[in-house]
């Protein structure tokens, strides 16, 4: 009963082959794709899967975002933070205001001038022979200085009204002439200088 199976195949070869009838192989393959899922389909359910749970991250990472920027603009009623901060309020002297505190359009007039005089400073030269005319000017730029901090002062004191604004302003722009001025004066002095 013992046969070698390949003295078997040998005798016979093609009893293998007669068995199986035409399209066989073709209906196998079909019951074997209907039976299990192709690797494609598996790639584009866990894909699609995927891309659930990132839009689900996302919505919620944008919930949580929204809910803490509505709960933090909201104040928070605590006895404690109150009188803190009623002591820090008494305990500080409070800000001076400027012009930008007032309105936009003060703002920008403010910065200009602001702007425009730390640019004129950077941009004086000073000679030897002009240091006396320049430490002058800055003498009378820091009074003016002072004059704008205790218009700031009584800005933030008394509250906006037109004299004081107004006051402000014309402080700004007579420091910006003073710094023309002052460029005027020394570019003059290193003309005749240069003319001795």
């Amino acid at each position: 009963m013992a046969q070698d199976i390949k003295d078997l195949l040998k005798k016979e070869p093609l009893h293998i082959q007669k068995g199986l009838s035409d399209g066989h192989e073709a209906r196998f393959l079909e019951r074997l794709d209907a039976a299990l899922p192709t690797e494609e389909k598996v790639e584009k359910k866990r894909s699609f899967a995927f891309y659930k749970i990132a839009a689900a991250v996302i919505l919620l990472t944008s919930l949580s975002i929204l809910v803490y920027q509505q709960l933090s603009n909201t104040p928070f009623n605590s006895n404690t933070e109150l009188t803190n901060a009623e002591d820090t309020a008494k305990n500080t002297k409070p800000s001076l205001k400027s012009l930008g505190d007032i309105s936009p359009d003060l703002k920008k007039i403010e910065d200009y001038y602001v702007a425009s005089i730390n640019y004129e400073l950077t941009q004086v030269e000073v000679s030897e022979i002009g240091k006396q005319l320049f430490d002058s000017y800055m003498q009378k730029l820091a009074q003016l200085n002072e004059e704008h901090k205790v218009l700031q002062q009584e800005l933030t004191d008394i509250g906006p009204n037109e004299q004081t604004i107004n006051a402000m302003i014309d402080n700004l722009q007579f420091r910006l002439k003073l710094l023309y001025q002052l460029k005027e004066k020394l570019n003059e002095l290193k003309k005749s200088e240069n003319d001795a």
